[in-house]
Order: structure tokens, then sequence, then C-alpha cells
């Protein structure tokens, strides 16, 4: 008996790992050097983002995010908004995108005065456009953050679950590195 649940119990992680595999072959991920994918999502107003409105007009910063009003999350949400000055001086702009709904994004903006823009993807259509993937044996979507310039290429990616506060240090380091040259 023990054998055979063994044996099942094999099975099973096998039929998990060959799916994560395969899964993870079917994302193509964006990474620095290529164009940043053009979606539409709607903000924690209820007002339609598109992307392509800001191309040619603007550089951003585009974080993805496991949700709203977690621990992480929030460290990393209000870590932007106390340094949203250092994107907004250098014309950048700080784009929050997870699964929640628009009512999640505007409750979530609202209790923490959180100044820029969430996008409820709850679909995770525009998470897997990006090839952003889930973490912790695939229960937690991923927290990733792309810096893209204003002509639309990803010039800097991050990608740490833990490490939340982080992100923000690693994006305004990599846009001084881009200024520079």
């Amino acid at each position: 008996m023990l054998k055979k649940t063994f044996y099942i119990f094999g099975i099973v992680v096998l039929c998990v790992i060959l799916f994560s595999v395969f899964k993870a072959k079917a994302q193509s991920k964006v990474v620095v050097g290529d164009l940043v994918p053009s979606f539409s999502l709607k903000d924690q107003s209820g007002n339609t983002f598109d992307l392509d409105e800001f191309i040619g007009k603007t550089a951003m910063v585009i974080y993805f995010y496991p949700k709203d009003d977690t621990p992480g999350c929030t460290k990393e949400a209000c870590s932007f908004r106390d340094s949203y000055e250092q994107f907004t001086d250098k014309s950048i702009k700080v784009i929050g995108i997870s699964g929640d709904d628009v009512e999640s994004h505007r409750n979530f903006a609202e209790k923490y005065n959180l100044p820029f823009t969430l996008l409820a993807d709850t679909n995770n259509e525009v998470r897997n456009l990006f090839g952003v993937k889930a973490n912790m044996l695939g229960l937690i979507p991923g927290r990733v953050t792309y810096v893209v310039d204003k002509k639309g290429k990803v010039i800097f990616m991050y990608d740490s679950q833990l490490k939340a506060a982080s992100h923000i240090e690693e994006s305004i380091k990599a846009i001084e590195a881009s200024l520079e040259k």
C-alpha cells in the first residue's frame, strides 16, 4: 500500500513539473531590450488606460504585484508613493498592475494615498503578456518591475518576490544610470 501511494505521489509531482515547464514555454517573457507590449486595462477610477497613448511621450515604471493591501504589496506601493517625486521629477509615470479589481484598487489607493495609476488585470492577461510567472509553487502571482524608456523599450527589469521595497531602489538606480548615458 505504501509503495502504491509513493508511486501515485511521484506521478502527481511529475505532472506538476511537466505542466509548469510547458506553461512557462507558452509565455514569452518580456526582457530588457524588448519593446513593451501594447495593452489597455481599467485603472482605479474605472477609466481605460491604454499604454500606447504614453509611448513616445513619457518613460514608465510598470510594476506587477500579487495583491492589494497585503504586507509586502503595501510596503512596495508605499515605497513607490514615498519616492514618487523622484520619478515625476524625471517625467516618469508609475503604474502598478495586479489581478485585483477596480474597486479593490480604488480602496487601496485611497487608504494609502497612492498618487500613481493602479491597473486591474483581473484575468491576468497583461501579466501573461509580459510573462510574469507565479512564484511559490504557482500559488502567489509574481512581483516584477519594468523600467520602460520614452520609446517603449524595456531598459531594466527586476524580479524579486520577497524584496518588495528594493524594486523602487533598483528602478531608481536603473533610471539614473540610463540618464548618465
